[in-house]
């Protein structure tokens, strides 16, 4: 199945380069481009794309806010949306994970890591840049020390602790399933119950969770 991409960014030579990287590998299609985040949102709603791929810093409205508006909480069908920026300012990834964004890359990550990000999202993963993975997620764990972590409707089964500790260690669905020797769909079922029982809308919540109550090691 092709993966349609949107892809906003203010700067002409960075959309155009970041759409011909995308247009360039089989089974990615970049169906539209905008060049501000009210463009992006509107191209967004009306050829809802598999995949957004967002600057942070547009005019008119900025990526994260962007963001918000098609995935954020309150949105009854939310696209998926990675957010790239230049900038590694922890501001950023917050606001942008909380949002909804499924993703978020620095500039600088290269190719393989961008496509990769592409296909998580469309998959429903997530993928954050994995140079900023651990200090993110380290911060945010100890900006909500002194919060009580909310508690699951119902208690976590075993099988669903591994899968949310593997996801917080940034695995993907597949790897997951190879890990833990289960099928795809098992790691998906495992998956919708822990967000059922979390109150969480994304796998980027879960991860934030299991920091926040100290189930991964920072």
């Amino acid at each position: 199945m092709t993966i349609r991409v949107l892809v906003a960014d203010d700067q002409d030579l960075i959309r155009t380069g970041l759409a011909m990287i995308l247009d360039a590998q089989p089974g990615i299609d970049v169906v539209g481009q905008a060049a501000d985040g009210l463009e992006a949102v509107a191209l967004a709603r009306r050829l809802r794309p598999d995949v957004c791929l967002f600057d942070i810093r547009m005019p008119g409205m900025d990526g994260i806010a962007a963001t918000r508006e098609l995935a954020g909480p309150g949105v009854d069908h939310p696209l998926a949306i990675v957010v790239i920026t230049t900038f590694d300012v922890d501001e950023y990834v917050y606001g942008a994970l909380k949002a909804g964004a499924r993703g978020f890359l620095l500039k600088d990550a290269g190719p393989d890591l961008l496509i990769q990000a592409i296909h998580a999202a469309a998959n429903g993963d997530a993928l954050i840049a994995p140079r900023i993975t651990a200090r993110l997620l380290a911060a945010f764990s100890d900006s909500h020390s002194a919060r009580t972590p909310i508690q699951p409707v119902e208690p976590l089964t075993d099988r669903e602790e591994q899968v949310l500790t593997t996801v917080a260690r940034g695995r993907t669905n597949a790897e997951i399933a190879d890990e833990l020797h289960v099928s795809l769909s098992t790691v998906k079922t495992h998956l919708t119950s822990i967000m059922t029982k979390l109150g969480a809308r994304n796998r980027v919540e879960i991860v934030m969770w299991a920091y926040e109550t100290g189930r991964v090691a920072r």
